[in-house]
Parts: C-alpha cells; sequence; structure tokens
C-alpha cells in the first residue's frame, strides 16, 4: 500500500472552512437543531432531525501502542502531577549528542586541555500546562547495555532504555525558557541550559582520535558514550516541548587549551566545542499516562452504559467510541447535511491543560485485513487537488462557541453527508466511529481496495466533551448527528 504523510497547514485550513461555511449559508442559517421543517430552500421542502448517538470511553493501552516519533518532532518533557480529569503525565527524553564530524579533535592535544564547564543545552518550543510550577529535571547518562540505535524508531509508550549515572541537575520555572540568554559565544532566547558535572566534560576532553579512540569513528564514539536520558523528578504540573533539530540544542564544552609558552608561562586560551543531533543520532520519547483516582477512569468502570462524559486526550491518550444507532433502520431519503456535533464540556482547568488543535473522527472495519482495523470515513474524507487531506472541511478543525452559562467552548461539526446518504441507499456498511485526538495514525483510505493515509501531535491537548446517553438524553449540548434531509 502506499503512505503518504500530511502537513497540515491550519491557516489553509481555517480559510477553507470559512468559505465552506459561507457557501452553506443559505441552509445553515435558516436552520435551528431539533426536529421540524426547515423553510423551503430552492423550492425543495427540508427537515431537520437529531438523531442518537451512543458514545463509550476507552484509551489507548499499551497492548495497542503503534505510536512512533520521527526525530525531527516535537519532544516533549516534563510531569503533569495534578489534572483532576486525566490525572499524571511523565514524558521523558532520550538522545545522543555527536560531533559534528568523525575523525574529530579539540583544539590541542587531550593532556593539555583544561575543562571549564559543560552544558546540555535544548531547543525550547513550548510548555503545556502550568508555566508557573517550578520543576527540577535530572540529566543521566544511557546505561553502555542499551542499544540505541539511530536507525530505529522507538514507541511513544514503551521504553526499555536504562540509565543510572547522574551527570546533572537544574531546577527551574517552565515560563523563564524564552527569557534571553547570554553564555560564552552563545546569546540566544528559548533555551534549556543544564550544566553537568565537569568529570564529565574532562572526561570528554580526554578522549582521542587516533587508532581505536573514540573520536576516530562513530560507532567507537558510541562505545564509550550512549546518549542522554532527561526525566522531570518530583512536583511539576506541565510538559515542555523541545526540537532536537534546532540550532539551539547542542552539547556546549568550554575549555582552555595550551596554546603557547612565552617565556617559561603557559598561555592558555579559552574557545568552546559544540556536539550536535544529526541525523545519525539515536532519539527516543517516553510518555506515561497515569490515570489512577480520575474519572476518566471511573467511567472506563462504568459497565456497558453510554458516557454522558467523554474524555478525549491527545495521543498517547484515549479516545471515545460511537455508534449512530438513530441511523439503524432510517429510510432513504435525500441528505443534503449530515453533521455529528461535539462540544467542549468548560472546566476552569481548561485554561490551564488546554483542549487539542484538531479532533478526528475515523471508522472501524473489521474486514481490514491489518492489525489497523480502521479507516477514514467513505466519502467525506477525501484529498484536495494540492494533495492534502480535506481535515478543515471535514470538520477537524474546532469554531469558537459559548455554552449556557456564557463560558468559552470550542465545538466541532464533522461532515459525513455523502457516507450517511450511501449508508441510507443501502450502498455502505454503517461502522462505528471513533473520536480522537491522534498524533498521527496509518489507516486505509477511501472505498477499498484503497491507499494508507498518515494523518498528523503529541501528548499536549486534552478536553472534555458533552457525550450521549441514550434516546433519553435530553441535554441540548449531548453528542449528536444532525440531519437535514428531504424525502423521496
Amino acid at each position: 500500500m502506499k503512505n503518504r504523510k500530511i502537513v497540515l497547514s491550519f491557516i489553509a485550513i481555517v480559510a477553507t472552512v470559512a468559505i465552506v461555511f459561507s457557501a452553506c449559508k443559505k441552509i445553515n442559517e435558516a436552520t435551528e437543531l431539533g426536529g421540524g421543517l426547515i423553510p423551503p430552500v430552492d423550492n425543495i421542502t427540508t427537515f431537520d432531525t437529531l438523531l442518537t448517538v451512543q458514545a463509550f470511553n476507552d484509551t489507548f493501552g499499551l497492548a495497542n501502542d503503534s505510536q512512533y516519533l520521527a526525530k525531527n518532532e516535537e519532544f516533549f518533557l516534563g510531569k503533569i502531577n495534578n489534572d483532576p480529569f486525566f490525572g499524571q503525565t511523565d514524558a521523558r527524553m532520550f538522545f545522543e549528542l555527536k560531533p559534528q564530524f568523525f575523525k574529530y579533535s579539540f583544539a590541542n592535544r587531550p593532556d593539555s586541555l583544561f575543562i571549564d564547564s559543560v552544558v546540555l543545552v535544548l531547543g525550547y518550543v513550548e510548555t503545556y500546562g502550568d508555566t508557573n510550577t517550578a520543576q527540577t529535571v535530572n540529566v543521566y547518562e544511557l546505561d553502555q547495555s542499551n542499544n540505541f540505535r539511530s536507525d530505529t524508531a522507538y514507541l511513544v509508550r514503551q521504553s526499555n532504555l536504562t540509565y543510572s549515572n547522574l551527570l546533572g541537575s537544574r531546577t527551574f520555572i517552565p515560563r523563564t525558557l524564552d527569557d534571553s540568554v547570554k553564555a560564552y559565544r552563545d546569546t540566544t532566547t528559548n533555551q534549556l541550559r543544564i550544566r553537568l558535572d565537569n568529570s564529565f566534560g574532562t572526561r570528554l576532553l580526554s578522549y582521542d582520535s587516533a587508532g581505536n579512540g573514540a573520536y576516530a569513528g562513530d560507532s567507537l564514539f558510541r562505545q564509550r558514550f550512549k546518549g542522554f536520558a532527561l526525566q522531570s523528578m518530583g512536583a511539576g504540573n506541565a510538559v515542555m516541548g523541545f526540537d532536537l533539530t534546532s540550532f539551539n540544542t547542542k552539547l556546549a564544552i568550554y575549555y582552555r587549551y595550551e596554546k603557547r609558552v612565552v617565556s617559561n608561562v603557559q598561555k592558555l586560551d579559552t574557545t568552546v566545542a559544540y556536539f550536535t543531533f544529526s541525523g545519525n543520532c539515536a532519539a527516543a520519547n517516553f510518555v506515561k499516562r497515569e490515570y489512577a483516582g480520575t474519572p476518566l477512569l471511573a467511567s472506563l468502570n462504568n459497565g456497558n452504559a453510554p458516557d454522558p462524559i467523554l474524555y478525549l486526550q491527545n495521543s498517547p491518550g484515549t479516545f471515545a467510541n460511537l455508534k449512530l444507532s438513530g441511523l439503524a433502520g432510517l429510510s432513504n431519503r435525500v441528505i443534503h447535511r449530515a453533521e455529528l456535533i461535539v462540544e467542549q464540556l468548560y472546566d476552569i482547568t481548561d485554561s490551564t491543560f488546554r483542549p487539542p488543535d484538531y479532533l478526528y473522527l475515523d471508522a472501524y472495519d473489521p474486514t481490514i485485513s491489518n492489525s489497523y482495523k480502521f479507516r477514514t470515513i467513505p466519502y467525506d474524507l477525501t484529498y484536495t487537488s494540492s494533495g492534502a487531506l480535506n481535515l478543515g472541511v471535514f470538520g477537524c478543525v474546532p469554531v469558537r462557541s459559548i455554552d449556557n452559562f456564557g463560558n468559552p467552548i470550542r465545538q466541532w461539526k464533522f461532515n459525513i453527508s455523502r457516507y450517511v446518504q450511501h449508508v441510507l441507499t443501502g450502498t455502505q456498511t454503517l461502522y462505528d466511529l471513533r473520536l480522537s485526538a491522534p498524533f498521527s495514525l496509518n489507516e486505509q483510505f477511501g472505498i477499498p481496495p484503497g491507499t494508507d493515509a498518515t494523518v498528523g501531535i503529541l501528548v499536549k491537548g486534552r478536553v472534555r466533551v458533552v457525550g450521549n446517553t441514550g434516546p433519553l438524553d435530553t441535554n441540548p449540548r449531548r453528542l449528536r448527528l444532525r440531519l437535514i434531509y428531504s424525502k423521496l
């Protein structure tokens, strides 16, 4: 099958959504939620009705973990210790930094080099969560027993990497990471700088490039140093994003070297060497979720009853299974629009732990032969002329709204009109659906045989949305399938 990597441009998506809503303005403005007759549109009698959608919370468990992270993606580090609905998150980073070339040497012989300091520098991108609670990050050396490889992709929720040798530690406030930094030959912003033990720097200076020395080749260097492991310890209520490929990510080795001897007096010069992240460096991001004692976990253990509240968390996190029970047995009719309406359930903690940038809807198809068993929504999720999926028109991007108490919320309207039409005409299977906030998915696209599609956000983002408990649910903001149709 053919794999296609989708790069999302949210500006283009929002613009497309605006155009589509403008084009549909005649129907949308004349329609209010609830059953009944809509004023005629182009001399066609049009009806509006709401159908029941049953919803059930679920999690992406370890057994179903298929999430890999490319080395050029955003990596996350930190701890969320107190999300009242989604519990705890522990994000750890593992990576190599190496000389930019081999054979490599410092400015003089190893026995004429003197360490000043060695600093691990990470290119900071963003903080998700509480930016004012201090975090302590420890830097460890990966054990030499690890088979940490640059040509291997690592699962986000599984890590067998071990570490024990503490190289350094720093406690900081996340909101300060975008402050200006002034260091020798390095004045910039958006850095996390962690000073490591000078003994580690002295060890790096002592390596040689001659014979089988560490700097004689890449594999020889890996035999001496396997890489770094970073873990947040103790308090904290946020995860921080970093870019390993950034110019700001490096190991800075500040040292003095013997430049000349004048009148029997040794003259030392100071300089800095950088080890950086490149294509031949290994990297892995481990993310652990812990839901003990949360309403989310309680909802998973409430039996077979549909859930009134759905808990959606970015990968590796949670999702909701949806059953369009209202469509079963419905007679054929002309569908002008069918939209699955999803509304955020507001809580004050949403200002700290913001919702995902978008949600995604796909279908469970047990007939698919591979292990994924999921497919894009037939007929409605398609590729545009530019080669991108029409995620904006489909409804992945939320619109801003307010709830009954004036709180700001997000609302998603997934356009599944063509799919529903084919279900009613008997030319398409009625699938169970899945609502999630994925980082990426590899699933079957379109109508069989189809191709594989990859849709692509990791760790950051969670939201509670209103579920649906069945036909007797009277909550006006419940999860619902809205049909605008005409009779045949």
